[in-house]
């Protein structure tokens, strides 16, 4: 009933699928066959025509290895069109370009559980900076929901509701 990752809720994560204009597919899963039904999900996508996987990896060489491999076990070509970007260039484009995005999820270890439900933007980049974290989260310190933007038809409205510890993560629950 919640993303892995993020902790987001179905309802919310077709909410934000609805105003991309995008059909949401989802699988129950655990870490253990995980990739299993990722391969499955992947085979009903090429079942409809789908030929290219679009991954939003970085520079994570081991991420990189099992989405190719992955993939083309099943005939589909991975695209990596972020690979060895700059990190913060990213993500200033990203808001330059006017998404929006709020943390919802950190890893214990890595920062503040004060993060949780901040937008995402420069004053917080540079917070992230000044701590030692990579403002990019690309290794996981942070995750974020992306609320609007320019491929958005409307602001995805949420609210935060508490807050709730779980295998090393702070999550925000949003409803």
């Amino acid at each position: 009933q919640r993303s892995r990752s993020h902790g987001l809720s179905i309802g919310l994560l077709n909410r934000q699928a609805s105003s991309l204009g995008i059909r949401l597919l989802t699988r129950s899963t655990s870490w253990d066959d995980y990739e299993a039904n990722f391969v499955d999900a992947m085979n009903d996508l090429r079942n409809e025509g789908v030929s290219i996987g679009v991954f939003g990896d970085i520079d994570l060489q081991p991420h990189r290895d099992w989405v190719e491999r992955v993939s083309s076990s099943i005939g589909v070509r991975a695209v990596l069109p972020l690979w060895k970007s700059k990190r913060e260039d990213l993500l200033k484009e990203f808001l330059s370009l006017g998404f929006r995005a709020i943390i919802v999820s950190i890893k214990d270890e890595a920062l503040d559980r004060e993060f949780l439900g901040r937008a995402l933007d420069y004053s917080t980049i540079d917070e992230m900076k000044s701590i030692g974290i990579d403002a990019s989260g690309e290794e996981g310190e942070y995750h974020t929901l992306v609320t609007n933007g320019p491929m958005f038809s409307q602001p995805v409205k949420f609210r935060a509701r508490d807050m709730h510890f779980k295998d090393g993560y702070w999550f925000l629950d949003l409803e």
